[in-house]
């Protein structure tokens, strides 16, 4: 069995592919990358060849040009490594800016089947944090990818020229360095990225979590039994990073003996040459400084493997949303959809996937416009099983759902959804103004349009008696908006979209009495004509169904 769904291979084509729309900018910062690391050699070569010329061991070629050649080398290393951070940078902002897109959007393929079992906080985590640790891969590695290569063929080259026996030690050391220790880095570190990213996740998951619900905390007097949770979830991370910065000085260690070891060997080499009547002192001092010089740019990359660790690691948290694949997918051809006159449940039975156990089982039930249905059940009967099925969340395991007398699969999501409305217990609201809260139903409409289908749901007087009306803001008024108002604003979003069906999930269970009247008295007043199925616990809430369902062992029983 793979330990990994993803090979290490698989994730760089992948993150390369993904960088396509950037090539422009990663082909500049790779250029200048190379050219910066070239002119390091450069400079210690030509200063090389500069002392030997001013010393009079070096009888060939001009001290001035070698100076020269040094300066030129040293601007093109300035100007190539400006070059270099500033196009990698705003290729990888631009392509993490993409990533966010793409992500959102196979979330939105998925949801919200997949975000029931998902903790929001993580899922945050990976759309914010795991997608900006790809940026060190997008910016800081795919040059280096290509200069570890070109800078010890240049070096081992240059060698040749001098002698070969300087190349023979130089080789193995290189082999070492850029290839077998990253190698093994990566091997043995995948799993250390992996969970740490993984647990940095269920860190942040809590930390959110615990924000949102800190009044029920203070209520309850929960903060110290809240506080040990995420301290534990804490200990792990910094287990977590214990385990990598342990990995890092293993890695800087390793290539820092071989770094040393070349140098060493360069000597000996020359040693031996002179007891060989072979002396090359040219050869020494110039292999040995661009030797100096390309140990430390390759060296660099050990500190890449460190960071790809952990990009690696989000990387496969990234992919395994994207790859994922939704449980029900829109038909290939659409039967088009007016008007919902009628809906029917027959012989449907569901079993949810991460539970072992059948909601529903031989469901039956059908429904025609004008109709408004209650619908009640002890907690985890199917009663929101149904609408979820309806919505087409999850495929059936046996029978079907009609919709005008035509499989519910053959609509669109996009069908469904402009025919179908749901409002829920709790209505959320967008850092946005209030109209534009309202206007997500129906996002071309005018102002007169919003103010109608607020006056209509009851919640028009409220938002007037606001300082700036329906142009406050709900970031700051969020707070302080009452649950009832908040059903309200979610009622005018349906009034404002008019669909052929209203779902109502527990609706009042927010309100007092007086304001569950008043809600229910509009819904009759401006949806008699609808299909209206209202889900709730409380009977009171049920007053205006003129049919009312109990589900019972997964099946209906009509109770008048």
């Amino acid at each position: 069995m793979r330990k990994y769904l993803y090979s290490i291979p698989t994730l760089t084509l992948r993150l390369i592919k993904e960088a396509k729309p950037i090539a422009g900018y990663l082909v500049v910062s790779t250029l200048a990358s190379i050219i910066g690391n070239i002119s390091h050699l450069g400079v210690m070569g030509f200063g090389a060849l500069w002392i030997l010329r001013i010393i009079g061991i070096l009888n060939n070629g001009s001290a001035w040009l070698y100076a020269c050649m040094m300066l030129v080398s040293g601007i093109l290393i300035a100007v190539c490594r400006y070059l270099e951070g500033v196009f990698s940078h705003l290729g990888a902002y631009g392509i993490l800016a993409k990533m966010r897109v793409d992500l959102f959007q196979s979330i939105d393929r998925l949801a919200p089947a997949y975000l029931i079992d998902k903790q929001i906080g993580d899922v945050i985590n990976i759309a914010v944090g795991d997608i900006e640790t790809l940026e060190y891969f997008f910016a800081h590695t795919i040059g280096p990818m290509f200069t570890v290569i070109l800078l010890p063929v240049t070096t081992v080259f240059i060698a040749l020229l001098y002698h070969p026996l300087f190349a023979y030690v130089l080789i193995p050391i290189y082999i070492m360095i850029s290839i077998v220790i990253p190698l093994l880095g990566l091997r043995f570190g995948r799993h250390i990225g992996s969970v740490y990213r993984k647990d940095l996740g269920t860190l942040k998951a809590s930390i959110l979590e615990n924000v949102y619900a800190i009044k029920d905390i203070q209520i309850f007097n929960g903060a110290q039994e809240r506080i040990e949770k995420v301290m534990a979830y804490n200990e792990q991370v910094n287990q977590d990073m214990h385990a990598m910065t342990m990995h890092k000085q293993i890695l800087s260690a390793l290539p820092n003996f071989f770094v040393y070891l070349g140098r060493v060997m360069i000597l000996v080499v020359a040693g031996y040459l002179v007891s060989q009547q072979h002396a090359s002192p040219i050869g020494t001092v110039v292999v040995s400084m661009i030797a100096a010089a390309s140990f430390s740019s390759t060296f660099s990359l050990t500190f890449v493997v460190s960071h790809l660790l952990e990009a690696y690691g989000a990387a496969e948290r990234i992919f395994l949303i994207e790859d994922a694949k939704p449980l029900t997918s829109n038909p290939q051809q659409l039967i088009p959809l007016d008007t919902i006159h009628e809906i029917t449940w027959k012989d449907v039975s569901f079993t949810y996937p991460s539970v072992n156990h059948r909601v529903l089982d031989g469901f039956d039930l059908t429904i025609h416009a004008g109709d408004h249905i209650g619908i009640i059940g002890q907690s985890g009967s199917g009663k929101s099983t149904i609408l979820r099925l309806l919505l087409r969340y999850y495929p059936l395991d046996r029978g079907e759902i009609l919709i005008n007398g035509s499989s519910a699969d053959r609509y669109s999501f996009e069908q469904l959804h402009e025919h179908i409305a749901v409002l829920e217990q709790d209505t959320y609201l967008f850092d946005d103004t209030i109209a534009n809260n309202i206007a997500i139903a129906k996002m071309d409409s005018s102002l007169d349009e919003i103010r109608s289908a607020a006056k209509n749901a009851g919640i028009d007087d409220f938002i007037m008696s606001l300082p700036d009306g329906y142009q406050t803001p709900m970031g700051q008024m969020s707070s302080r908006v009452s649950g009832g108002e908040r059903q309200r604003i979610g009622l005018a979003r349906i009034m404002l979209k008019q669909p052929d069906v209203i779902i109502l999930d527990e609706p009042t269970s927010a309100l007092d009495v007086m304001h569950e009247k008043e809600l229910l008295y509009t819904i009759q007043k401006y949806f008699k004509d609808k299909i209206v199925i209202t889900i709730s616990h409380r009977m009171s809430t049920l007053t205006n169904a003129n049919r009312i369902i109990e589900i019972v062992d997964g099946k209906c029983q009509e109770k008048g």
